[in-house]
């Protein structure tokens, strides 16, 4: 198993959700997260003060797949958020050594 983490753009999350389905993802988990890497960052104008925005405004989404299904849900992810520009985010995978699910004590494979 693999937990598969995507940084995201927050605008494009309704395209990877919908992507994601079509691949058989039964459930992701949502985060609104604060980042910057290459895209830095900004600077706003506010009441006549410059300030600098540091953080940007992300989306993460943390999905635990069976190992046959990391392929697609990459291909998924990877096409659905990019629009080729700087920010478009990124996407991690770890092993995943156990999963239970509470409600039925079902584990492994079983329980994602």
């Amino acid at each position: 198993m693999k937990l598969v983490t995507a940084i995201i753009k927050p605008f494009k999350l309704d395209a990877v959700r919908d992507a994601l389905a079509e691949a058989g993802v039964s459930g992701i988990t949502v985060s609104e997260v604060k980042g910057f890497g290459r895209q830095k960052g900004h600077t706003e104008l506010y009441r006549g003060a410059e300030y600098v925005v540091d953080f940007l405004p992300k989306t993460m989404l943390q999905i635990a797949v069976d190992d046959s299904q990391v392929d697609a849900v990459l291909e998924a992810i990877g096409t659905a958020a990019q629009s080729g520009k700087i920010g478009d985010g990124k996407i991690f995978v770890a092993n995943l050594e156990q999963a239970i699910r509470i409600r039925t004590g079902e584990t492994g494979a079983d329980a994602i």
